[in-house]
């Protein structure tokens, strides 16, 4: 399945669907529309600047899947086509010093990864009001409530120019916007005011658009960020003992 994300997608061919959107959705709203015009029991995830390193990656995610029922989510590496370093940012745990090395993990990166229907059957899909930033994290955390685990895979790689992420206007808003969306959707009370606090201060001391971060901050606090359904109790342990408690 192809989504023309505010675009329309030439004909593929028989073996593709396509599907046009008159209007740019975001990418939680475009990777909704995806599937629900897909079929499967697992759907996979690819943007549009990026490949699948080798030709059985497919087969390798289906394989962890049948191995492991309570498995909902299993994100992958991604590697540049230059050689460059892997970016901090792509591996979803704290500790990144063995990026070969699989493990547990509390989030997931959504333009590489598959999840099981499953888990959108219980739990819904992305939050679209995001537009952009963060709506991985939103789905990792329900779906973590809910009892499915999440894993990082190196194994099964995507190519990807390591590029910087952005550091000024709308991208840096919409991610600040969204860490307050988060809080507010997701975390306990406590939990929350610790989350923004420091990824405030994080923010500020991390990048060059100040105005940016401010007003992003700002608009999470004053906008309405949609349902709110905290995490349990349990689940902030669960993160914790996995090495990323939700505070960071």
């Amino acid at each position: 399945v192809v989504v023309g994300n505010g675009c329309s997608v030439p004909d593929l061919g028989s073996d593709v669907t396509t599907v046009d959107l008159a209007d740019n959705l975001g990418v939680p709203g475009g990777r909704n529309v995806g599937i629900e015009a897909s079929h499967g029991d697992i759907v996979f995830f690819l943007d549009d600047d990026a490949r699948y390193a080798t030709g059985d990656a497919a087969q390798r995610a289906i394989e962890l899947f049948a191995a492991n029922p309570q498995l909902g989510i299993v994100s992958f590496a991604i590697v540049d086509p230059d050689g460059r370093p892997m970016q901090r940012r792509h591996v979803p745990r704290l500790l990144t010093g063995d990026v070969s090395k699989a493990s547990s993990v509390t989030t997931f990166l959504g333009g590489a990864c598959a999840i099981r229907r499953a888990v959108f059957g219980q739990i819904g899909g992305f939050p679209a009001g995001f537009f952009f930033a963060h709506e991985e994290t939103d789905l990792a955390w329900r779906a973590l409530d809910s009892g499915w685990q999440i894993r990082y895979e190196p194994s099964i790689a995507i190519v990807h120019p390591a590029n910087p992420p952005a550091q000024r206007g709308r991208t840096v808003f919409l991610t600040a916007r969204n860490r307050v969306f988060l809080a507010r959707r997701r975390l306990p009370a406590v939990v929350g005011a610790v989350y923004v606090a420091l990824w405030l201060a994080l923010s500020l001391a991390r990048t060059r658009d100040k105005r940016s971060v401010l007003s992003g901050f700002v608009a999470g606090c004053r906008e309405a960020p949609g349902e709110r359904k905290p995490i349990s109790w349990r689940t902030v342990a669960v993160m914790t003992r996995l090495g990323r408690p939700p505070i960071i």
